[in-house]
């Protein structure tokens, strides 16, 4: 007869699991993907490194499930921005700047989200995040096509040239000392260029 997990010991196991996640999401912010070794997430979660590899098959499995996580609080954040009031470009560009905004605050984050070199099943979450970021962007320029406040165009292709040139911009102040004294340049310049970019000016 197979062994079958009680609810109790599955919910231990998912709050230890939960706990590493947790942990990782630290490591992350303070050292990028490259210093979230499981070592160093075991350190954070006061364990011994057996205790991840118990959960994770190893660090890119662990570190996809956080970029799941935090990705999901991200497309949120930006799908709240969307529905502010104002008028379809002024939302597309209330999504960008949050995005932006957001990013700048947690560079090391960010830059782990966006740019730094990952392994494959992490690269996959990042695609779906830029995915998931382009549908939000493109919802918004659809309702301004039928508004007649934006000119006629593919709304998936201005979304994720949107969404591709926020990346490329903010990948260099995310690197910076101090990322957040970019927002003072790079957020204004990144609105006007998504004003020109969706037809709106």
């Amino acid at each position: 007869m197979p062994y079958r997990r009680t609810p109790e010991i599955q919910a231990r196991l998912d709050t230890r699991r939960a706990a590493l996640v947790d942990a990782a999401t630290g490591v992350l912010a303070e050292k990028g993907y490259a210093g979230c070794s499981v070592a160093a997430v075991a350190a954070r979660a006061g364990v011994a490194t057996g205790s991840v590899y118990r959960h994770f098959p190893g660090k890119a499995e662990l570190v996809a499930e956080l970029f799941r996580l935090v990705v999901g609080r991200e497309v949120a954040a930006v799908e709240e921005a969307s529905t502010r009031p104002g008028d379809p470009a002024e939302r597309v560009v209330a999504v960008v700047e949050t995005f932006a905004g957001r990013a700048l605050k947690a560079p090391r984050q960010a830059y782990a989200l966006l740019a730094e070199p990952v392994d494959p099943p992490v690269e996959a979450e990042r695609l779906r995040f830029r995915r998931a970021f382009r549908d939000v962007v493109a919802a918004r320029i659809e309702e301004g096509i039928a508004d007649g406040v934006l000119p006629p165009q593919d709304a998936g292709l201005t979304a994720a040239a949107v969404v591709g040139a926020a990346a490329e911009l903010l990948t260099g102040p995310l690197t910076a000392e101090s990322a957040e004294s970019a927002d003072d340049a790079t957020v204004p310049a990144l609105r006007q260029f998504t004003l020109r970019a969706i037809g709106s000016v």
